[in-house]
Protein backbone atom coordinates (compact mmCIF):
# COMPACT_ATOMS: atom_id res chain seq x y z
CA UNK A 1 0.00 0.00 0.00
CA UNK A 2 1.50 3.28 -0.88
CA UNK A 3 2.36 5.72 1.38
CA UNK A 4 1.02 9.31 1.55
CA UNK A 5 3.50 11.77 2.49
CA UNK A 6 2.21 15.65 2.76
CA UNK A 7 4.43 18.42 1.80
CA UNK A 8 3.29 21.53 3.81
CA UNK A 9 4.63 25.02 5.18
CA UNK A 10 1.98 27.50 6.23
CA UNK A 11 4.32 29.75 5.06
CA UNK A 12 5.03 30.80 1.34
CA UNK A 13 7.92 30.80 -1.19
CA UNK A 14 9.86 28.11 0.87
CA UNK A 15 10.23 25.68 -1.76
CA UNK A 16 7.93 23.46 -0.96
CA UNK A 17 6.25 22.87 -4.33
CA UNK A 18 9.33 22.72 -6.18
CA UNK A 19 10.08 19.86 -3.56
CA UNK A 20 6.91 18.17 -4.26
CA UNK A 21 7.92 18.34 -8.19
CA UNK A 22 11.17 17.64 -8.05
CA UNK A 23 11.10 14.74 -5.27
CA UNK A 24 8.25 13.15 -7.45
CA UNK A 25 10.35 12.80 -10.75
CA UNK A 26 13.62 12.36 -8.55
CA UNK A 27 11.65 8.96 -7.32
CA UNK A 28 9.98 8.17 -10.26
CA UNK A 29 13.89 8.28 -11.84
CA UNK A 30 14.76 6.05 -9.06
CA UNK A 31 12.00 3.48 -10.46
CA UNK A 32 9.34 4.09 -7.87
CA UNK A 33 5.75 4.68 -8.65
CA UNK A 34 4.28 8.44 -7.53
CA UNK A 35 1.37 10.01 -7.56
CA UNK A 36 1.57 13.74 -6.83
CA UNK A 37 -1.60 15.40 -5.47
CA UNK A 38 -1.97 18.83 -6.27
CA UNK A 39 -3.82 20.42 -3.52
CA UNK A 40 -2.91 24.15 -3.95
CA UNK A 41 -5.33 26.49 -5.82
CA UNK A 42 -2.75 28.54 -7.51
CA UNK A 43 -1.66 25.12 -9.30
CA UNK A 44 1.84 25.52 -9.49
CA UNK A 45 2.64 21.99 -9.15
CA UNK A 46 0.48 20.60 -11.55
CA UNK A 47 1.80 23.38 -14.11
CA UNK A 48 5.44 22.54 -13.08
CA UNK A 49 4.87 18.70 -14.32
CA UNK A 50 3.92 20.06 -17.70
CA UNK A 51 0.04 19.60 -17.60
CA UNK A 52 -2.31 22.37 -18.91
CA UNK A 53 -4.63 23.34 -16.57
CA UNK A 54 -7.60 24.49 -18.60
CA UNK A 55 -9.06 21.30 -19.65
CA UNK A 56 -8.50 18.45 -17.15
CA UNK A 57 -10.31 16.98 -14.23
CA UNK A 58 -9.26 18.36 -11.05
CA UNK A 59 -8.90 17.59 -7.13
CA UNK A 60 -11.87 20.10 -7.18
CA UNK A 61 -13.87 17.99 -9.24
CA UNK A 62 -12.99 14.87 -7.14
CA UNK A 63 -13.60 16.44 -3.90
CA UNK A 64 -16.90 18.30 -5.41
CA UNK A 65 -18.21 16.80 -8.42
CA UNK A 66 -18.29 13.09 -7.76
CA UNK A 67 -15.41 12.77 -10.16
CA UNK A 68 -13.46 9.03 -9.24
CA UNK A 69 -10.06 9.94 -8.21
CA UNK A 70 -8.95 7.44 -10.67
CA UNK A 71 -10.26 9.41 -13.55
CA UNK A 72 -8.82 12.35 -12.60
CA UNK A 73 -5.09 11.38 -12.69
CA UNK A 74 -2.52 12.40 -15.37
CA UNK A 75 0.18 11.00 -16.68
CA UNK A 76 3.61 12.64 -17.30
CA UNK A 77 6.70 11.25 -18.36
CA UNK A 78 7.86 12.55 -14.43
CA UNK A 79 5.05 10.49 -12.43
CA UNK A 80 1.20 11.00 -12.53
CA UNK A 81 -0.70 14.18 -11.18
CA UNK A 82 -4.34 14.87 -9.91
CA UNK A 83 -3.80 18.65 -10.95
CA UNK A 84 -5.36 21.78 -9.66
CA UNK A 85 -6.95 24.50 -11.14
CA UNK A 86 -8.56 28.13 -9.47
CA UNK A 87 -11.74 26.98 -8.82
CA UNK A 88 -10.01 25.06 -5.95
CA UNK A 89 -9.77 28.32 -3.98
CA UNK A 90 -13.54 28.10 -2.82
CA UNK A 91 -12.90 25.02 -1.52
CA UNK A 92 -12.46 26.10 2.27
CA UNK A 93 -15.75 27.90 2.04
CA UNK A 94 -17.03 24.87 0.56
CA UNK A 95 -15.75 22.09 3.03
CA UNK A 96 -16.89 24.04 5.72
CA UNK A 97 -20.75 22.30 6.12
CA UNK A 98 -19.57 19.40 5.21
CA UNK A 99 -19.78 16.06 7.30
CA UNK A 100 -16.59 14.69 8.25
CA UNK A 101 -14.69 17.30 6.88
CA UNK A 102 -11.42 16.73 7.38
CA UNK A 103 -12.02 13.03 6.37
CA UNK A 104 -12.85 13.95 2.61
CA UNK A 105 -9.83 13.97 1.03
CA UNK A 106 -8.57 10.82 2.79
CA UNK A 107 -11.76 8.88 1.48
CA UNK A 108 -11.17 10.02 -2.10
CA UNK A 109 -7.42 8.96 -2.02
CA UNK A 110 -7.76 5.49 -0.42
CA UNK A 111 -8.76 3.53 -3.38
CA UNK A 112 -5.63 4.84 -5.27
CA UNK A 113 -2.82 3.91 -2.26
CA UNK A 114 -2.33 0.00 -4.31
CA UNK A 115 -1.30 1.40 -7.36
CA UNK A 116 1.71 3.76 -6.23
CA UNK A 117 4.41 3.35 -4.08
CA UNK A 118 4.24 6.84 -2.76
CA UNK A 119 1.42 9.63 -3.16
CA UNK A 120 2.81 13.08 -2.31
CA UNK A 121 0.25 15.89 -1.50
CA UNK A 122 1.50 19.89 -2.64
CA UNK A 123 -0.32 21.62 0.53
CA UNK A 124 -1.37 25.46 0.02
CA UNK A 125 0.58 27.62 1.77
CA UNK A 126 -2.37 28.34 4.71
CA UNK A 127 -3.51 25.82 7.73
CA UNK A 128 -6.85 26.08 6.47
CA UNK A 129 -9.53 22.96 5.24
CA UNK A 130 -7.48 21.84 2.66
CA UNK A 131 -4.06 21.39 4.38
CA UNK A 132 -6.03 19.72 7.24
CA UNK A 133 -7.60 17.22 4.40
CA UNK A 134 -4.17 16.41 3.49
CA UNK A 135 -2.88 16.30 6.73
CA UNK A 136 -5.84 14.04 7.88
CA UNK A 137 -4.58 11.27 4.87
CA UNK A 138 -1.86 11.63 5.76
CA UNK A 139 1.26 8.98 7.11
CA UNK A 140 3.58 11.67 7.22
CA UNK A 141 4.20 15.52 6.74
CA UNK A 142 7.64 16.03 5.28
CA UNK A 143 8.65 20.32 5.69
CA UNK A 144 10.66 21.85 3.49
CA UNK A 145 11.91 24.94 5.47
CA UNK A 146 14.12 28.37 3.73
CA UNK A 147 17.17 28.60 4.85
CA UNK A 148 16.32 32.23 6.52
CA UNK A 149 15.08 33.42 9.92
CA UNK A 150 11.46 34.14 9.59
CA UNK A 151 11.45 30.77 8.34
CA UNK A 152 11.79 29.48 11.74
CA UNK A 153 8.96 31.60 13.00
CA UNK A 154 6.40 29.63 11.31
CA UNK A 155 7.35 26.43 12.54
CA UNK A 156 5.63 26.62 15.99
CA UNK A 157 2.53 26.98 14.08
CA UNK A 158 2.85 24.21 12.07
CA UNK A 159 4.00 21.47 14.58
CA UNK A 160 1.37 22.76 16.96
CA UNK A 161 -1.32 21.82 13.95
CA UNK A 162 0.20 18.43 13.04
CA UNK A 163 -0.43 17.85 16.71
CA UNK A 164 -3.57 18.50 17.16
CA UNK A 165 -4.47 16.39 13.50
CA UNK A 166 -2.32 13.22 15.52
CA UNK A 167 -4.52 13.75 18.59
CA UNK A 168 -7.57 14.65 16.97
CA UNK A 169 -7.84 13.48 13.51
CA UNK A 170 -4.77 11.39 12.56
CA UNK A 171 -3.06 9.42 15.14
CA UNK A 172 -1.04 7.51 13.16
CA UNK A 173 0.38 10.91 11.13
CA UNK A 174 4.31 11.47 12.18
CA UNK A 175 6.49 13.73 10.76
CA UNK A 176 8.78 12.51 7.53
CA UNK A 177 11.49 15.21 7.85
CA UNK A 178 12.45 18.53 7.26
CA UNK A 179 14.44 19.59 4.71
CA UNK A 180 16.61 22.61 4.46
CA UNK A 181 15.62 24.81 1.05
CA UNK A 182 17.55 28.00 -0.67
CA UNK A 183 20.54 27.03 0.94
CA UNK A 184 23.84 28.96 0.37
CA UNK A 185 26.65 27.18 2.63
CA UNK A 186 28.65 30.53 2.50
CA UNK A 187 26.54 32.13 4.78
CA UNK A 188 26.28 32.48 8.36
CA UNK A 189 22.83 32.82 8.59
CA UNK A 190 21.98 29.24 6.61
CA UNK A 191 24.00 27.78 8.86
CA UNK A 192 22.71 29.25 11.64
CA UNK A 193 19.13 28.15 10.72
CA UNK A 194 20.46 24.44 9.87
CA UNK A 195 22.15 24.42 13.12
CA UNK A 196 18.67 25.65 14.82
CA UNK A 197 16.86 23.04 13.48
CA UNK A 198 19.02 20.23 14.01
CA UNK A 199 19.35 21.00 17.92
CA UNK A 200 15.55 21.17 17.93
CA UNK A 201 14.44 18.55 15.61
CA UNK A 202 17.46 15.73 15.78
CA UNK A 203 17.06 13.14 13.87
CA UNK A 204 14.59 14.99 11.55
CA UNK A 205 16.25 17.41 9.43
CA UNK A 206 17.74 15.85 6.42
CA UNK A 207 21.54 16.15 5.54
CA UNK A 208 20.69 16.90 1.85
CA UNK A 209 20.44 20.55 1.68
CA UNK A 210 18.42 22.38 -1.40
CA UNK A 211 20.74 25.16 -2.55
CA UNK A 212 19.62 28.31 -4.00
CA UNK A 213 19.97 27.79 -7.92
CA UNK A 214 18.16 30.03 -10.94
CA UNK A 215 17.76 26.27 -13.05
CA UNK A 216 15.46 25.35 -9.90
CA UNK A 217 13.23 28.14 -10.48
CA UNK A 218 13.42 28.46 -14.46
CA UNK A 219 12.65 24.82 -14.90
CA UNK A 220 8.53 25.04 -13.70
CA UNK A 221 8.17 27.94 -16.49
CA UNK A 222 9.51 25.30 -18.91
CA UNK A 223 6.70 22.71 -17.80
CA UNK A 224 9.28 20.26 -16.20
CA UNK A 225 10.52 19.18 -13.26
CA UNK A 226 14.69 20.16 -12.85
CA UNK A 227 16.42 16.65 -13.53
CA UNK A 228 14.58 17.22 -16.76
CA UNK A 229 15.36 20.77 -17.66
CA UNK A 230 18.98 20.85 -16.68
CA UNK A 231 20.27 17.40 -15.47
CA UNK A 232 23.53 18.30 -14.31
CA UNK A 233 22.47 21.20 -12.20
CA UNK A 234 23.38 21.03 -8.62
CA UNK A 235 19.89 21.76 -7.64
CA UNK A 236 19.31 18.25 -9.54
CA UNK A 237 21.81 16.45 -8.06
CA UNK A 238 20.43 17.76 -4.69
CA UNK A 239 16.79 16.13 -4.98
CA UNK A 240 18.13 13.36 -6.31
CA UNK A 241 20.08 12.96 -3.11
CA UNK A 242 17.24 13.92 -1.14
CA UNK A 243 15.44 11.09 -2.85
CA UNK A 244 17.88 8.53 -1.98
CA UNK A 245 17.88 9.99 1.54
CA UNK A 246 14.02 9.68 1.65
CA UNK A 247 13.75 6.13 0.38
CA UNK A 248 17.19 4.68 2.69
CA UNK A 249 14.49 6.14 5.89
CA UNK A 250 11.55 3.87 3.85
CA UNK A 251 13.86 0.90 4.73
CA UNK A 252 13.89 0.36 1.18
Amino acid sequence: MGKIVAIANQKGGVGKTTTTINLCASLVHRGRTVLLVDCDPQGNATTGMGINKSSVKSIYDVLFRGVNAADAVMQTKYGCVIPAQADLAGANVELVDLPDREQILKDKLAPLRENYDFLLLDCPPSLELLTLNALTAADTVLVPVQSEFYALEGLNDLMDTIRRVNQRLNPSLKLEGLVLTMYDSRTKLSTDVENALREHFPGKVYETTIPRTVRLSEAPSHGKPCIAYDRMNKGTRAYLHLANEFLKQQNE
